[in-house]
């Protein structure tokens, strides 16, 4: 079984690189906006924020460090926040791209996907007539032929070179093939426990969102980790709170945030990161749990602290 936190760990993900501006005027773009609605989402009972960086003026998702460093500058001046910082980065960027932001400022925590994946966003270009910037719809119309490169080799050089520094890490798990890699890595010795698995449900190249597919990632987990791993869950647009709130019941931990879904509830858009944030801890407080503070969630990580990061 995952290990058990005692406590419900809320990570949220502030804006990732999958909707674009076109898509909510909610979604935060620049420096500023990502850093007070990090704070915010923070003092609603958030825990980690999963930080992505946009280009301030085009929105377009950027690996450019100075301006990962401001939105982290801004929130750790202003809250205990643990910060975890993307090597996804955008579907336009090279793996060196993707990890410019990370070696530069040195986080308690990055995301790590643990498998290529045919990452389908082409979908949602077709429900859009007009769009804010020129750059939107071919982004997401080329991802019909995107493979989403996480070798092995590139899984190994990531987990070497962050290491260093005391880095560690959101596996991210898109299907089961993902908890397999993770699992030969920690028998070779290349990662260590505890290992903090994001189970994402929903993604088109993914596992999809059924009942059955969450038990099944969960038992696979069991089988590989033991108790070597603490279990997150999130899924992709209108799934986020449902499967939130399962992954709460069934023991385990959630991440919501406008990166997964753009929406607070049935065709009503989140004004924030915060709003959603402030749902999902309602939820889980109603059926009598309690959320980790980022201190107490430091500690069940195991990270190294905040006094030991790079900006």
């Amino acid at each position: 079984m995952s290990k058990k936190a005692g406590k419900v760990i809320i990570s949220c993900a502030l804006t990732g690189a999958v909707h674009t501006p076109t898509m909510s005027k909610y979604l935060p773009i620049t420096p500023d906006e990502i850093a007070q609605q990090g704070v915010e989402a923070v003092k609603a009972g958030a825990a980690i924020l999963h930080i992505h960086a946009r280009d301030p003026k085009t929105g377009v998702p950027t690996p450019d460090p100075s301006i990962y460093s401001q939105i982290l500058v801004k929130i750790k001046d202003q809250c205990s926040a643990i910060l975890n910082i993307t090597t996804g980065g955008g579907m336009n960027m090279q793996l060196a791209d993707r990890l410019k932001a990370a070696m530069a400022t040195k986080p308690e925590m990055c995301s790590l996907n643990m498998g290529s994946m045919n990452f389908g966003l082409f979908p949602m270009a077709e429900k859009y007539s007009t769009w804010k910037h020129d750059w939107e719809k071919p982004y997401l119309e080329n991802t019909s032929e995107f493979i989403f490169r996480n070798t092995f080799k590139d899984i190994a050089n990531i987990v070497s070179r962050l290491g260093e520094h005391g880095t560690m890490f959101e596996y991210e798990c898109y299907d089961i093939g993902h908890l397999y890699n993770l699992a030969y890595f920690l028998d070779k010795g290349l990662v260590k426990p505890p290992l903090f698995v994001q189970t994402i449900f929903g993604t088109l190249g993914g596992i999809g969102t059924s009942p059955e597919n969450l038990v099944f990632m969960k038992q696979t987990a069991d089988k590989l980790f033991g108790d070597n791993y603490v279990w997150s869950v999130l899924a992709t647009g209108k799934h986020q709170l449902p499967y939130a709130t399962k992954s709460a019941l069934m023991g385990g931990n959630v991440r919501v945030g406008l990166e997964d879904s753009l929406y607070i509830g049935k065709k009503e858009f989140a004004t924030s990161n915060a709003q959603q944030v402030s749902k999902i801890k309602q939820i889980i407080e109603t059926f009598s749990l309690e959320t980790a503070t980022p201190d107490e969630t430091r500690d069940i990580l195991s990270l190294k602290g905040m006094d030991q990061v790079g900006f």
